[in-house]
């Protein structure tokens, strides 16, 4: 089944529940999800931004993610990063451009 065949009631659900997980999994690491996955809450928030056509900022849809103002989750959960993981998110983030 493709992806565009679930309805928009069922996707919704869907990135409102990995919302609630990111909330909750603080120990992930913003630079880990990129690492591996090549996204992470920064980006999740500006692609709710960008599907909002104009009704949310990237900040508003940042804030949406985290559940507080992306400033404030940053001086309470984000880690320094290493070059280990800086290296691994720069590779990662490299395939995204391979495929875009």
């Amino acid at each position: 089944m493709a992806i565009e065949a679930i309805d928009d009631a069922t996707a919704a659900k869907v990135l409102r529940r990995l919302v609630a997980h990111l909330q909750h999994r603080t120990d992930a690491q913003n630079v880990d999800l990129m690492g591996l996955a090549g996204f992470c809450r920064n980006c999740l928030g500006d692609w709710l931004a960008e599907a909002s056509d104009g009704t949310l900022t990237r900040d508003e849809g940042r804030a949406a993610v985290y559940g507080m103002p992306y400033a404030e989750w940053k001086a309470l959960h984000q880690q320094p990063a290493t070059a280990e993981q800086l290296r691994r998110m720069d590779e990662s983030v490299a395939k995204n451009a391979r495929e875009a």
